[in-house]
């Protein structure tokens, strides 16, 4: 891809090749995801290609898209639910959102500790972070044709600590696209039937870490708020018992 920008990333996904791609990794999303009746869903990132089985059942869906990516129209057939915004900042209030789902996010942005500071914010106590990002010793991270080869790929140590350090609890990690990255459609086609054994043969060597993670709600400091000398603790509120008459 020539240059990675909203625009370019719609017309990969509207590809033969896109398609394919969008249907695994959405499984797997789906997955880890199965149902999100009656929340609040904010894609963060390109993730709109991966946010639509939901948009039935949330309570709302929109999507937030760094400056730097650019943006388009979302979805084609209905009102704009796609908003773009600075890295430092989202326009949204605190304890707002239910669930994060980030995909071509975090391999792009320039200040990554600054995002996840947002996302810590607005994310509920009890919600729930989704991070798509290209896996370093995966294929795919070399498939300059598609966006899952653009960017700063990640090894899964290296989002774990990342996490650790941002006030995120590391979940649960599974990993998809285990077909090599064919660039003709024709071979890609077979991609579902790695799907099948890749997990069981290599299942380190996945395209894509799907990670899943929580708020770290108690004493803790990430590493921009201790390079910035703040100590930074988010708790729990604490029930007090009252005497009763």
């Amino acid at each position: 891809m020539r240059s990675l920008n909203a625009y370019s990333l719609k017309s990969f996904y509207n590809s033969r090749k896109g398609k394919i791609i969008r249907y695994i990794v959405r499984q797997k999303i789906l997955s880890t995801w199965p149902e999100i009746k009656s929340k609040r869903l904010m894609g963060y990132g390109y993730a709109m290609p991966y946010m639509k089985p939901y948009m039935d059942d949330a309570s709302r869906t929109f999507n937030m898209m760094p400056a730097q990516l650019g943006v388009h129209n979302w979805p084609p057939e209905s009102n704009n639910l796609v908003c773009l915004h600075e890295e430092s900042t989202l326009p949204l209030e605190t304890n707002s959102v239910d669930f994060v789902l980030m995909v071509h996010a975090l391999e792009f942005l320039d200040n990554p500790e600054e995002t996840f500071e947002e996302v810590w914010r607005v994310l509920k106590s009890t919600g729930r972070l989704l991070i798509v990002v290209p896996n370093r010793l995966g294929l795919w991270a070399r498939a300059d044709w598609s966006p899952f080869g653009q960017g700063r790929p990640y090894s899964i140590g290296q989002v774990e600590d990342f996490l650790n350090d941002n006030l995120f609890v590391h979940e649960h990690t599974s990993h998809a696209l285990f077909s090599p990255p064919f660039e003709k459609e024709i071979l890609l086609k077979g991609a579902h039937f790695f799907e099948k054994v890749g997990p069981y043969l290599y299942p380190a060597l996945g395209g894509v870490h799907v990670i899943e993670a929580t708020k770290q709600l108690y004493a803790g400091t990430g590493k921009l708020a201790r390079a910035e000398g703040r100590d930074v603790k988010k708790v729990l509120p604490v029930a007090v018992p009252t005497s009763r008459a």
